[in-house]
């Protein structure tokens, strides 16, 4: 993630969901801080500042995937047979990426193995990393055939 939350509430439904998420796998969210120059930079030179944060941290992981608007959609259950068949796979670090508000860098899409949508819709990137966690969580719920899902 770049740059931490800001909004205490954003932060307190991720803190839940994080707590639920360590039943299941290990589990962490990295924050790369956010570029102190944002207001005289490009979009460009940030999100190129991100990137070389972010593919430092890509080094520790056997596979990782963007949470990109132009990824692929999954529903709730789709998306736990995805986590599933990573599992399967041997995928033992499996790292999601949210970029910053201006999104990516060319470099780190091309070091990226997947991307994922959470929704045709465009979201605060704050606000996909509440969406995302609680998935993430659904889908191991899913996963283990827990009621959560239907909840």
């Amino acid at each position: 993630m770049v740059a931490k939350t800001d909004a205490k509430y954003l932060q307190e439904g991720i803190d839940i969901y994080v707590s639920r998420l360590k039943h299941y796998a290990n589990f962490e969210i990295v924050v790369i801080p956010a570029s102190k120059d944002q207001r005289s930079a490009s979009p460009d030179d940030i999100k190129e500042r991100e990137a070389s944060l972010i593919l430092r941290q890509m080094e520790k992981c056997d596979r990782v995937v963007l949470l990109d608007e132009h990824g692929t959609e999954y529903g709730s259950v789709a998306f736990a047979q995805y986590l599933q068949k990573q599992m399967n796979a041997g995928v033992r670090n499996l790292a999601f990426v949210v970029g910053g508000a201006y999104g990516f860098a060319p470099s780190v899409y091309a070091a990226a193995a997947d991307r994922v949508s959470l929704s045709k819709m465009t979201f605060n990137h704050q606000m996909v990393r509440l969406f995302f966690v609680e998935q993430l969580y659904r889908a191991f719920t899913i996963i283990r055939h827990e009621p959560y899902h239907n909840a």
